[in-house]
């Protein structure tokens, strides 16, 4: 049961003993003389056997089987704590049944009391020495375990139930079952003293320092172990006050052959949320853009024709795309319709006026040009 045990002394033990041959003395009284009046009325003595036997005997037999289960640790069923009311009520009211007036039915329900109260006390001063021995109490881990069931059910009623009057009903009832819970239960009591007693502890040497002026806790004497820290903590704090940027490019430094999703699932493990594509802009960032100076015209020579352009991709493209569209729409077509079929075709945007431009140069290229001594004389 998780509780210490306890011997009685040989001068507890000697005392219980004395106040049980009393009670065994009344008890044995009693059933004598619940057995003479029963003989006086029925002139039998089997018949007052077992009127004794049913009245007080099963008073002591409950009470010894309350004190077993007792000893074995469990609480006592229903029906032995019930019968140890019924059967001294029961064996009271024979003795008034088989009297012949009022005073014997007095007497003859008062004498089976004395072999029951004998039964009953001995039946509880053995349960008490068994709970203080085993230090439990079963009986009342017994009633608290029933008031704290009964006192769930009634919060929850109190909370759930769509009855208003219910609820209220309820509520109190609470109320009510909080006054019971830990009645009885030594253990729970013990342990309420023992907090207040080390808060009445604290409380007096919290006022103690505050009057001499000293500090109201006392630093532990004994040093604490340093606490480590792993890698991979340490660098969880350096990552979060700096800046992702700055992560990226030390994990690549660290790394340098590691493609960015294989950084980027790095960083995480540290703290650092990036995916892939930011790294990959941190590490090469947007495609620089070069720019080339050119000779004057007049300071240049005639290029090639089949030489290079520089920075003539763009305008290319939209040239053969114009061309294109204008071939394709025929000789009648307009500007416009040219620089809508560019747009839907190439995805390339133009104005008409450029594609005008552009077809008048193409025009002018198409015509041969004149050559030395081909013309005609004046």
């Amino acid at each position: 049961m998780g509780a210490t045990r306890t011997k009685l002394t040989r001068g507890q033990a000697v005392i219980l003993s004395a106040a049980a041959l009393p009670m065994i003395a009344v008890g044995a009284f009693g059933g004598a003389g619940t057995y003479s009046n029963i003989v006086e009325e029925f002139n039998r003595a089997a018949t007052a056997i077992g009127v004794v036997a049913a009245g007080e005997g099963v008073t002591l037999v409950l009470a010894l089987v309350m004190v077993g289960v007792t000893m074995l640790g469990q609480a006592a069923p229903t029906p032995v704590r019930l019968g140890l009311w019924v059967a001294p009520i029961a064996a009271g009211l024979t003795g008034v049944v088989v009297a012949d007036d009022f005073t014997e039915a007095v007497v003859y329900g008062m004498t089976p009391l004395a072999m029951s109260a004998a039964a009953e006390g001995l039946g509880f001063l053995a349960r008490r020495v068994v709970v203080y021995t085993t230090g439990v109490d079963m009986e009342a881990q017994r009633r608290n375990a029933a008031t704290m069931q009964r006192l769930a059910f009634h919060q929850a009623r109190a909370a759930k139930h769509p009855d208003k009057r219910v609820k209220w009903w309820s509520e109190r009832a609470s109320w009510r079952l909080a006054r019971r819970v830990g009645h009885g239960d030594a253990q729970l009591g013990h342990s309420l003293v023992e907090v207040q007693r080390e808060q009445l502890t604290r409380g007096a040497g919290a006022a103690l320092a505050d009057m001499y002026a000293l500090p109201a806790t006392v630093a532990e004497t004994a040093t604490e172990a340093p606490v480590k820290h792993s890698a991979t903590e340490v660098l969880r704090r350096r990552f979060a006050d700096m800046d992702p940027a700055d992560a990226i490019r030390i994990a690549h430094d660290a790394h340098p052959d590691a493609p960015p999703a294989e950084l980027a699932s790095m960083l995480i493990t540290y703290g650092v949320i990036v995916d892939a594509v930011q790294v990959a802009l941190v590490l090469y960032g947007a495609p620089q853009n070069v720019t080339v100076e050119r000779d004057r015209d007049d300071d240049a020579d005639d290029a090639h024709h089949d030489a290079p352009q520089v920075g003539a991709g763009v305008d290319a493209n939209k040239t053969k795309a114009i061309l294109e569209a204008a071939a394709a729409l025929g000789p009648d077509v307009t500007s416009s319709d040219v620089a809508d079929r560019v747009k839907r075709i190439n995805g390339i945007t133009v104005k008409p006026n450029y594609v005008r431009t552009t077809l008048s140069r193409e025009a002018k290229k198409a015509k041969p040009a004149r050559r030395p001594m081909e013309g005609g004389y004046a």
